[in-house]
């Protein structure tokens, strides 16, 4: 009998090949509505987006500026978006001073933060030398990175993006879009308080690349899951 059955069970799934379970990805939505896709990379699970959300947790607005004096003189948490064209966001999210991506208030969604450090290393680690790691978290191809895009197979499923940054002193104070993705950590630096961590990518490298810069410059930001 037991045979006959896992017979009759066979025999239906090749009649109806579109029975077969499917695969359920995890998504997260934020305060704003968005949602996000994720990936699981080793024990961490990431989003696969930049982040857009204007809101914290408890539902204040994050400052949006785009004047440049404005925005090297705030004292708060801001965002802005590449060149301050809006369509930008879309593709490549919002970039954010390091005083809304440390704001007590939370911009990532419930559930996620801000990947500390440490968090950004084990991914590297994970993923092998830092020399070809970046190639791993890199969205593959050069409809969004500037060619040559090297050595990317974006076999982690993190699509790193390009977004570049809003700096305090190049000139138009954006630089880097299609060139170069740059993520926050949560970590300030311990011998500068004026400056926090970063993770960085960039198109003609597989290097994933690390560093620290003021806090008031814009980088994208990606959240982990807690």
């Amino acid at each position: 009998m037991k045979q006959h059955a896992a017979l009759l069970i066979f025999l239906m799934l090749v009649a109806f090949p579109g029975c077969k379970k499917e695969e359920i990805k995890e998504t997260v939505t934020d305060i704003d509505g968005n949602v996000y896709n994720t990936v699981t990379i080793g024990s961490q699970v990431w989003m696969v987006e930049n982040l857009k959300v204007t809101r914290y947790r408890n539902g204040d607005p994050i400052m949006k500026i785009t004047d440049q004096t404005a925005w090297l003189n705030s004292t708060i948490g801001a965002y802005c978006n590449y060149y301050n064209i809006d369509s930008n966001s879309e593709t490549y999210g919002h970039l954010y001073n390091w005083l809304a991506a440390g704001d007590a208030r939370k911009i990532a969604p419930v559930g996620w933060h801000i990947p500390t450090y440490e968090e950004w290393f084990a991914l590297q680690y994970f993923l092998g030398d830092y020399t070809v790691a970046g190639g791993k978290m890199k969205k593959a191809g050069t409809e969004y990175w500037m060619s040559p895009n090297a050595g990317t197979d974006n076999s982690s499923g993190l699509n790193g993006m390009p977004g570049g940054m809003r700096t305090n002193s190049a000139p138009g104070y954006f630089s880097g879009l299609r060139y170069f993705g740059f993520w926050w950590s949560a970590t300030e630096e311990s011998t500068n308080p004026l400056y926090a961590h970063y993770r960085s990518l960039r198109h003609d490298s597989p290097v994933a690349g690390w560093g620290s810069t003021f806090k008031n410059e814009g980088l994208s930001v990606r959240c982990i899951k807690d």
